[in-house]
């Protein structure tokens, strides 16, 4: 299936938008994903720009044009993540658990910074929760600054070196077909 026909698009204005940023995503396959249009959208931080609902397979939306990019691809990879399979997730992990004994800071969006910025002592030893959470949101931030065609963002914090790390590793993954 191609790419375009994976995500159906509810609101009149995403379809257009998005185009240029299918045709930078990898081959993916799967089931089609409803994307909707849903303003003002919260989660008990506070505001979200989107939010994944996987057994639905629908993701909600709440972005302006310029992000809307960005956030696009992060939510699609939260269906890539739940598929990868253990094997490459764990890969991803020592990805990280190598950023972070290197001293590494910031990361490639929000939604990952406050997670890493949030980790305890125990969290990656004992791959809780927290951890996992973070695992995840970072693979779709940097999926997001990979895919999205941003090259330049406030939230892009992560070292250049570390960057090109995570750009080798997915590109090993994407070698291949995903699946969503």
């Amino acid at each position: 299936m191609q790419t375009s026909r994976l995500l159906v698009f509810e609101h009149r204005l995403h379809a257009p938008w998005a185009r240029g940023v299918l045709r930078r995503l990898p081959p993916i396959h799967g089931r089609p994903i409803r994307v909707q249009n849903r303003p003002g959208l919260r989660d008990p931080h506070g505001s979200v720009h989107a939010g994944s609902f996987l057994r639905e397979r629908r993701i909600a939306l709440s972005c302006v044009r310029r992000e809307f990019a960005r956030v696009l691809v992060h939510e699609v990879f939260h269906f890539v993540w739940l598929r990868l399979g253990n094997r490459k997730r764990r890969s991803y992990e020592a990805l990280l658990e190598f950023e972070i004994q290197s001293g590494a800071r910031g990361e490639l969006g929000w939604s990952a910074e406050w997670r890493k910025a949030a980790l305890g002592a125990g969290d990656r030893e004992g791959r809780n929760r927290r951890w996992r959470e973070y695992c995840c949101e970072s693979f779709c931030d940097s999926a997001a600054w990979l895919f999205s065609g941003r090259k330049r963002h406030d939230e892009f914090t992560l070292a250049h070196r570390f960057r090109r790390r995570r750009r080798r590793w997915f590109a090993e993954i994407t070698a291949g077909q995903l699946s969503i």
